[in-house]
């Protein structure tokens, strides 16, 4: 009845796999096409402590910024709004 559309850049991976448990389609047993069961090599301690930095000063910023936005809207209300 209908044709499955045929494209030149199809490789056959699957980006979204939609096999969900709970689904009415959710077929058992029927894993990814092209799991990659590659291990991850762990991090290094250099490179954890580099995450955990970054991570912390990427958090820091934004509430920093967050927080200089709020500062600057009480500013304006004192000074422009409610006088």
């Amino acid at each position: 009845m209908f044709k499955k559309k045929e494209y030149d850049d199809d490789d056959g991976r699957v980006i979204a796999p939609m096999n969900v448990e709970g689904m009415p389609w959710f077929q058992k047993g029927v894993g990814p096409q092209n799991a990659n069961n590659e291990k991850a090599t762990p991090l290094t301690r250099k490179e954890m402590f580099s995450m955990l930095l970054n991570g912390a000063l990427a958090g820091l910023t934004v509430a920093l910024v967050l927080g200089f936005a709020a500062f600057l809207y009480i500013l304006f209300c004192i000074h422009v709004w409610l006088r």
